[in-house]
């Protein structure tokens, strides 16, 4: 079974992007994948802003970076950028974090003006961490992502049209990339 890494870099609670992080969650997990979900705001404030890379809190945090397949860095945008809770928190992790990772970004942004965010805010700091299979994306505004009566988000047609396009990019690369990972791995060692 393929693990999947959600990072939810939204400061507030509740979130429309902490609920489509759940609601791709939800997509993922009647594939057959197992999510874990990291909320970064429920992340010591103290260990983020004194930036303690050593921090115990980091080890379960590392281990589930270690086993995942595949991670979803989500956040909100704030002045054409990630937050910096989000920062603060990749900040902490080890400098390859990402690597031999698929990696999905998602973004909400109260208006269409920072669709652009995530190509030259998020994609760059990613990349920094050693993701090299960086997928294209989805970024929504915040009117496509109603919350039902009950409190769970459900995102407009176009928006979850895309979403689910972005779960199926990312099943067919984790899938891939576990494929070639066996491969490579049954394979005899060049000398």
């Amino acid at each position: 079974m393929a693990n999947i890494l959600s990072i939810a870099g939204n400061p507030t609670d509740p979130s429309r992007t902490y609920g489509l992080v759940q609601y791709v969650n939800g997509l993922l997990e009647k594939e057959g994948f197992h999510t874990d979900t990291i909320a970064v705001r429920d992340f010591s404030p103290e260990e983020l802003i004194h930036g303690r890379y050593d921090s115990p809190d980091l080890e379960p945090i590392k281990a589930l970076l270690e086993q995942a397949d595949g991670v979803i860095v989500a956040t909100p945008i704030y002045k054409a950028a990630y937050t910096g809770l989000l920062k603060a928190f990749l900040d902490l992790l080890p400098q390859r974090a990402f690597e031999g990772k698929v990696v999905l970004p998602i973004a909400t942004g109260g208006t269409i003006a920072h669709l652009l965010a995530i190509d030259y805010a998020l994609k760059p700091v990613l990349s920094e961490l050693k993701a090299r299979h960086i997928l294209g994306g989805v970024y929504a505004v915040d009117k496509q992502l109603p919350f039902k009566p009950g409190g769970e988000l459900q995102p407009d047609g176009e928006i979850e049209e895309r979403v689910r396009g972005a779960v199926r990019d990312l099943i067919a690369a984790v899938n891939l990339h576990r494929s070639a990972s066996a491969e490579k791995s049954a394979s005899p060692a060049l000398v």
